[in-house]
């Protein structure tokens, strides 16, 4: 199912609450861009939505504020799978800049940094868990994480995570998350291999 939103010029007709649009102005957002206009009203709603977006169109706040504020909402914990260390690092870094301000503690997974680090910084119960999937399959394999609190869950840029590989650990990954969840893929191409894991492992998935 493909959704076409009508144009909306301010982040206000979203859907977003008072204390994220305010740090949104705060930090100079002053108009969402195409994917986010589609995007955060489908999320604010807790529906499972595939979006074709290329890097640089603003896709991180099109998952992270609808993330930021269901968990706040709804308690739980969120998940970002990114192929790269750069990749989960900027993620991180945009997600901060929305959430700091109302206390949101993130964590990043990625491989090169040592695993003690990370584990110490999981035993505080992260609100958001930025990884990358080999890093996070060697955490699920010490058990220093549980996947059960998970729920939001969000690929991000699939269609590199295939092409490096990553497929099988996605697909663990996603079986070890409870299925009682919301989850979002974003992709710049949609490859059978994607379009099958949005089928597979999404309920009724929104194209935008």
């Amino acid at each position: 199912m493909t959704h076409i939103q009508k144009n909306i010029t301010n982040f206000g007709d979203l859907g977003l609450a008072p204390k994220l649009l305010s740090v949104l102005e705060a930090n100079g957002f002053a108009h969402p861009t195409p994917i986010q206009q589609q995007a955060i009203p489908l999320a604010l709603q807790g529906k499972d939505v595939v979006g074709i977006a290329q890097t640089g169109t603003g896709k991180t706040l099109a998952f992270g504020l609808p993330m930021i504020q269901s968990l706040s909402r709804n308690k739980g914990q969120g998940l970002v799978l990114v192929p790269t260390r750069e990749l989960a690092i900027q993620v991180e870094e945009t997600l901060q800049k929305i959430g700091r301000a109302i206390g949101l503690q993130t964590v990043v997974l990625i491989g090169g940094a040592p695993m003690y680090a990370q584990t110490k910084a999981l035993r505080h119960s992260p609100h958001i868990i930025i990884a990358t999937p080999g890093r996070l399959m060697d955490h699920m394999e010490h058990k220093t994480i549980s996947l059960q609190n998970i729920k939001v869950v969000v690929l991000d840029e699939a269609d590199r995570m295939y092409d490096i590989g990553f497929a099988p650990q996605v697909k663990q990954i996603l079986r070890a998350i409870p299925t009682d969840r919301q989850s979002m893929l974003f992709s710049a191409t949609m490859p059978t291999a994607i379009a099958s894991i949005a089928t597979h492992s999404m309920k009724h998935p929104v194209r935008v």
